[in-house]
């Protein structure tokens, strides 16, 4: 077992405080001299850092079965990663470097779900996380927690944790009981100058109070996560008093200021800016969660003028973040005369062989395992227009999603109320082909561990819904030409948060202002009553508060199941054998402008 650094550094998960020790010199920038001909003490080093990787290890797709690419021609994994790390050490010297993450790390791909679910790491004699094996070899020094490290729940994660020869850090994960903060809240590393003054570098971890919403049913009543802002202003203070001459936040945040949870929490989702912008004492910021590259943002703190430097490197593993710091002793202490971020790109290199000849065999039991067939189609669906057209891959989704909760109520109070389904576009390059259909089919349409709920929700209410769904599209001039690429993600709504219903109609006027598109709302040929009752299938992001939709996270619980809809619909696969569009695909919702169709 590897061993846990928390445990021989002196960190604990009530106080953090893991130190890890560096030598050697760094290279020392030369500098005029100073008064009595004497040249300053300086001293410059790098932290690099990673995000939302997502369980990326090969530069691999395990839903096309082929290497990854884009559009943009980037590869992702934590091998390419290792081979950049590798030259940034070999320049700098091994030891005046750190290399930190800021989350998300544990779920995203088919091989972290096998090692969570299929062959479990918590199984007795379970095996190593692929994760915590690369990330070990690579040799990390610190990682944040992100919002998915809690889709499997605690005690998986937990097993993680152990697993992993360097801190999970998340000052604002605090048990829920005592107030405390579950996992250790910081690290302190020490690196060895060749002026005999070594540099504490402090690196304070923080994660997203969204947890607490999108992952209710994993940490309620066990841990709460309060705000960004609050907590790093409780810890910066501290690490300075502790004698830390840099602060390193790694956030589990984007930089915008935005929230996908409304009024739901009273924190805000993307807080990375406002911390650099509020909290005293921070000097770089490295920035998760958002899915979005920005090699360098420099924020100014309202209460110093001090710049902060905020970097996040694109998901996957697809970037690398350096920030090189430059010190310069002075009256006593180190003080940071400069800091500079930017952006190394993993398609630059190659993967590294250590770590892929580490994990070839977990890759290739993972290759195998999603080539399973598992029933044939009769027809090739694929969601390329999924977002702005009603295709019938999408429907597939909403089909198994209402019969299974269709068959949950038989019997029971709610069985006469008609169940509708909400889904959603999660990838526009998933497809089930005509012929045999393999596991790597179903997964690639449902890439998220969601799981499937039933709430009662009003026809009027059911309209506010599809309104605030709606938001998602630009809204467009009767005679103004449409441009696909244009039409959608309004508002800088992602393609998850727009959801289609199923089992009623309806027309989405796109020339018409937001709240005022839904058009025509109709179940089996009758306009929907406002005061009807309706059960609906939805995912528990969704119903947990996700995107902040109305009336479905209040709105009354009546079936809840803990199995993972990507395996509800593989399961409804092996059982029928054979996949009919003829038998779920209608055309219940379309894009018009004055009652004329879009498309």
């Amino acid at each position: 077992m590897p061993l846990n650094r928390r445990k021989f550094l002196g960190g604990s998960a009530a106080t953090g405080a893991g130190v890890a020790l560096a030598g050697a010199a760094a290279p020392v920038a030369e500098a005029a001299a100073g008064p009595g001909g004497r040249r300053p003490k300086r001293y410059e080093f790098t932290v690099m850092g990673t995000t939302d990787l997502h369980g990326n290890v090969f530069n691999w797709d395990y839903f096309t079965d082929r290497e990854f690419d884009d559009k943009d021609h980037n590869d992702v994994g934590l091998a390419k990663i290792s081979t950049l790390v590798g030259r940034v050490r070999a320049e700098r010297g091994r030891r005046n470097t750190l290399l930190i993450d800021a989350g998300d790390t544990i779920q995203g791909t088919q091989l972290s779900y096998y090692y969570a679910k299929v062959d479990p790491i918590t199984a007795e004699r379970g095996p190593v996380h692929p994760m915590a094996r690369a990330m070990n070899a690579i040799g990390y020094d610190a990682a944040a927690l992100g919002n998915h490290e809690f889709n499997y729940g605690i005690p998986l994660l937990r097993k993680f944790e152990e697993q992993c020869d360097f801190p999970l850090l998340g000052a604002n994960a605090l048990d829920a009981r005592t107030l405390r903060p579950a996992f250790a809240p910081y690290s302190m590393h020490r690196l060895r100058t060749p002026h005999g003054r070594d540099v504490r570098v402090a690196v304070l971890g923080l994660t997203n109070p969204g947890i607490a919403i999108w992952d209710k049913a994993n940490v309620q009543g066990k841990m709460t996560f309060p705000g960004l802002e609050e907590q790093a202003a409780k810890w910066v203070p501290r690490l300075r008093s502790m004698g830390a001459d840099v602060v390193v936040v790694s956030a589990h945040s984007g930089s915008s200021g935005t929230s996908s949870y409304g009024d739901q929490l009273p924190y805000v989702e993307n807080a990375a800016a406002l911390v650099a912008r509020k909290v005293p004492g921070i000097d770089a910021i490295l920035v998760g969660h958002a899915h979005t590259e920005i090699p360098e943002y420099v924020v100014e703190n309202e209460v110093t003028g001090e710049k902060v430097v905020l970097s996040e490197p694109l998901k996957w593993g697809q970037r690398l973040t350096l920030f090189d710091f430059g010190l310069v002793w002075s009256k006593g202490r180190w003080r940071v005369e400069s800091v500079g971020a930017r952006v190394l790109n993993s398609n630059t290199v190659a993967e590294d062989p250590a770590i892929t000849g580490l994990l070839a065999k977990e890759h290739r039991k993972v290759v195998a395992y999603v080539n399973q067939v598992i029933g044939t189609s009769k027809a090739a669906m694929s969601t390329a227009e999924g977002p702005y057209k009603d295709v019938p891959i999408i429907d597939l989704i909403n089909h198994v999603q209402a019969e299974t909760v269709r068959a949950a109520l038989a019997g029971g109070e709610f069985a006469a109320l008609p169940v509708l389904s909400q889904a959603s576009c999660f990838s526009r390059t998933a497809g089930i082909p005509a012929g045999a259909v393999t596991i790597r089919d179903a997964a690639g349409l449902y890439p998220f561990e969601n799981t499937l709920e039933a709430r009662l929700l009003t026809g009027a209410q059911l309209k506010d819904y599809l309104e605030f769904s709606a938001r998602y599209y630009a809204r467009t001039a009767p005679d103004a030409v449409v441009d696909p690429a244009k039409l959608t993600n309004a508002n800088g709504t992602p393609d998850y948060n727009y959801d289609a219903l199923y089992g009623v109609t309806y027309d989405v006027d796109i020339a018409q202002p937001e709240g005022s598109r839904i058009v025509d709302l109709r179940f089996e040929g009758k306009v929907v009553d406002p005061q009807a009752r309706f059960v609906l299938a939805v995912n528990n992001y969704r119903a947990s508060g996700g995107g902040n939709f109305p009336h479905v996270a209040k709105a009354q619980q009546v079936w809840v199941n803990s199995e993972e809809i990507r395996n509800t619909i593989i399961a409804w696969v092996k059982a029928r054998g054979t996949v009919d569009p003829a038998e779920f695909a209608r055309v219940g919702w379309r894009l018009t402008r004055a009652g004329v169709p879009v498309f």
